[in-house]
């Protein structure tokens, strides 16, 4: 059975912060297994084509979108994180947004849950942190 690690569990962090960061639905996808479940705010998703078609819509209404991962917590297959990101509408109104997730791998290291709450903050583009 999968058992993370501190040095192990801040890999899939970092590694799942660069995924995000790239804004490929396609590549971030890989990181979930065939039949992951995801809840994300609101939305519940099955399955890597549903992460997949999210995401591409995601990214298609949060613009200029930059991630910040930080690994909060691990025990055996599973991984605490708290992030933040920052992005932008078709407006040009600017947004900060913070939240929890919680991950558990399957035993080939693949994610196979991932449950997100996200809140959102209005910020002018001066208020940024994240470039």
């Amino acid at each position: 059975m999968l058992s993370f690690t501190a040095e192990t569990a801040g890999a899939k962090v970092r590694a799942a912060e660069e995924a995000w960061n790239s804004r490929d639905p396609e590549r971030v996808a890989l990181g979930y297994t065939e039949d992951s479940e995801w809840r994300n705010r609101d939305v519940f998703l099955t399955g890597r084509a549903e992460i997949t078609a999210f995401l591409r819509a995601k990214w298609q209404r949060e613009l200029d979108y930059r991630l910040r991962k930080e690994l909060w917590a691990y025990t055996g297959n599973r991984i605490a994180v708290r992030f933040v990101y920052e992005w932008h509408d078709a407006a040009g109104r600017w947004f900060r947004s913070h939240g929890n997730e919680n991950w558990e791998f399957a035993d080939n290291g693949l994610m196979r849950r991932r449950y997100a709450s996200i809140n959102d903050v209005a910020i002018t583009e001066a208020d940024r942190l994240l470039r």
